[in-house]
């Protein structure tokens, strides 16, 4: 069973400030010839990286929402110049968007279960044209 952890996107105020946030971070490492990766530093490493690696992604909670999820190419462990043990969460710098569900607030990370994970966000035809925003509030509403 594949196993997904789930966090809090901290500092951003909407879906959209994720993906600004990753265009960004994606040309800086492409200044510096750094490989197509989103990296996530945290202080925990999870234990459980076998049940999370391949096929496990991390869903975002922002304000108090979960709406986008990124897959998880790698987990890597270390201990920083200072002595204290990090860990880098690799995404891939791709944005799913995933149908709205509330979630209560948390300290860093969890291990989250793929039946309690909202759905992906599908869009379509019908949707291409619509502002982000407004389909999740249409499937946030139960109309999608």
């Amino acid at each position: 069973m594949t196993l997904n952890l789930i966090k809090l996107c901290v500092g951003a105020a909407s879906v959209e400030d994720l993906e600004q946030w990753i265009e960004f971070t994606q040309a800086e490492r492409r200044k510096a010839g750094l490989p197509a990766e989103q990296i996530h530093t945290t202080r925990q490493s999870p234990k459980r990286v076998d049940d999370i690696l391949p096929d496990g992604s991390l869903y975002w909670v922002i304000k108090g929402v979960i709406q986008a999820r990124q897959k998880l190419i790698d987990i890597r462990s270390y201990t920083d110049g200072q002595g204290i043990p990090r860990c880098d969460l690799v995404m891939e710098p791709k944005l799913i968007l995933t149908e709205p569900m509330r979630r209560g607030p948390f300290q860093g990370w969890r291990y989250y279960e793929p039946k309690d994970a909202p759905r992906d966000l599908v869009r379509n035809a019908a949707t291409a044209a619509l502002p982000p925003e407004f389909v999740r509030e249409l499937a946030g509403l139960g109309l999608l």
